[in-house]
C-alpha cells in the first residue's frame, strides 16, 4: 500500500513531469555545499536556461546566504491571504528566483484538497516562467523525500572532489536509493582537472556499485561540461536496476516512496 505521502504527492507528480520545465531534485554536498549548489543553477541559466529554485533545505542549510538573498517568505503563506507570488519569488541575478518552499513540503501531505490544489497553482504559474525547476534538498533528508522531491524526474548529487565531498554524495547516494530512487545524476566540481574529476567519480561509482547498487549516471565536471544535455537525455535504465529498486522500496516497509528514473 502507498502511504499518505505518495497519495499527496499525485498532483506534483503530473505537474512535474510535464515539460516545459524539466524538474530536478538537488543535492550538494562538501565543504562549500551551498556555493557548489548556487553554481550548479548558474551553469544550467548559462545554458540558455531560465532556472527557478524551489529551496525546501532547512534552516542552516538554504540557499539564501549564497544567494544573497534573505530567508524570504514561504510557499506555504500564500495560503492565509497575506502574502502573493511576488512575495514569495526572491530576485536573483542570471536566474528566475528562489523560492523558499521547506514548510509547504512539510505541510502538503497534511492540507486538504483546496489548500493543495492552490499550492499546485502557484508551481503553476511560476513555471511558466522556468526552464528548468531545481528542488533544492538537503543531503541529510535524502532518505525521507518531501513531495517536491518525490515528485522530480530527475536527482542530480553535485559532488565536490574532496574527502568531505566523497562521503556526503555517497551518504546522499545511500539516501535517495533506500527511498527507491532507481539513478542518480552526478557532476563533480572543484576537482584539479578533468582527469582528477573522471577518478573521482570512477571511485565513487565503484563504492556506490558495491555497497548500494544504484546506477550512478555520470553528467561530467560543473564548471566545464554541459549538464543541462545530459540531464535532458533520456535515462538508460536497465531491468535489473528497475527491480533493484522496486526491492529496495519493499525493503523500506511503510515509506513505500516510488521514485522513478
Amino acid at each position: 500500500m502507498l502511504d499518505g505521502r505518495e497519495d499527496q504527492a499525485a498532483g506534483l507528480r503530473r505537474l512535474f513531469r510535464r515539460a516545459p520545465p524539466q524538474v530536478v531534485a538537488l543535492y550538494a554536498g562538501g565543504r562549500r555545499r551551498a556555493d557548489n549548489a548556487v553554481l550548479a543553477a548558474h551553469r544550467l541559466a548559462g545554458r540558455s536556461q531560465r532556472v527557478l529554485v524551489l529551496d525546501e533545505a532547512e534552516a542552516g542549510s538554504t540557499l539564501s546566504a549564497a544567494l544573497g538573498v534573505g530567508e524570504g517568505v514561504d510557499l506555504l503563506q500564500l495560503l492565509d491571504g497575506r502574502s502573493t507570488l511576488a512575495d514569495v519569488v526572491q530576485a536573483v541575478p542570471g536566474l528566475v528566483g528562489r523560492v523558499p518552499v521547506a514548510a509547504a513540503a512539510l505541510a502538503l501531505p497534511l492540507l486538504d484538497d483546496a489548500r493543495r490544489a492552490c499550492l499546485i497553482e502557484a508551481l503553476r504559474i511560476l513555471h511558466r516562467h522556468a526552464g528548468v525547476v531545481l528542488v533544492h534538498a538537503g543531503s541529510a533528508q535524502a532518505g525521507e523525500p518531501s513531495p517536491f522531491v518525490l515528485a522530480a524526474p530527475r536527482r542530480l548529487v553535485v559532488a565536490e572532489a574532496s574527502a568531505s565531498g566523497a562521503t556526503e554524495a555517497y551518504q546522499t547516494i545511500k539516501g535517495l536509493a533506500a527511498a527507491g530512487a532507481g539513478s542518480v545524476h552526478i557532476a563533480v566540481c572543484r576537482a584539479r582537472g578533468r582527469a582528477d574529476a573522471a577518478a573521482f567519480f570512477r571511485s565513487l561509482d565503484a563504492l556506490v556499485r558495491q555497497r548500494v547498487g544504484v546506477p550512478l549516471a555520470w553528467l561530467g565536471e560543473l564548471e566545464r561540461d554541459d549538464i543541462a544535455a545530459g540531464l535532458a537525455a533520456p535515462l538508460q535504465s536497465s531491468a535489473q536496476a528497475a527491480g533493484a529498486a522496486f526491492l529496495r522500496r519493499v525493503a523500506g516497509g511503510s515509506r513505500a516512496v516510488v521514485m522513478r528514473g
